[in-house]
């Protein structure tokens, strides 16, 4: 059973970074599309923004959500008096809010690109590093 379990946590992982690669560089596209002043380059980033969110950021949440909600229900008999466990559930939670932000800013940024500054944008790509920092301390310190 415990190979099961670490083949689980290893897809886990991979479906983590995918997801977190996408997270952090969505919203760069985000800067480049508000700053972008041709239509050409505009189409683009609306072409690049789709296939992202769509293609690689959506499905790598679920595959977070389905490989990590399954090791715990592996090992709920462990994991439900686990403080750690539950505080990471609320960030994921958290983040999950904020992939749904970018996809509700990505449709308004197809109908106008200068929906929000550059700075906007950049400030809003900080978000999910602090969302990366304590999930990882949790995970890995398992403070409480």
């Amino acid at each position: 059973m415990i190979d099961y379990l670490n083949w689980i946590k290893a897809a886990h992982i991979i479906a983590v970074v995918c997801w977190f690669a996408a997270i952090f560089y969505l919203p760069r596209l985000f800067v480049y599309h508000a700053m972008s002043e041709d239509l050409v380059s505009q189409e683009r980033f609306i072409v690049m923004e789709r296939k992202l969110y769509r293609g690689i950021m959506t499905p790598s949440m679920i595959a977070t959500w389905i490989l990590g909600l399954w090791m715990v229900g592996l090992g709920w008999e462990v994991y439900k008096t686990q403080g750690w466990l539950h505080v990471k559930i609320v960030l994921v939670i958290l983040l999950s809010a904020y992939h749904g932000a970018c996809g509700f800013y990505r449709k308004k940024l197809v109908r106008n690109p200068q929906y929000k500054t550059h700075v906007f944008w950049r400030w809003f790509n900080e978000v999910p590093v602090f969302a990366l920092i304590f999930i990882v301390i949790l995970a890995v310190v398992k403070p409480f």
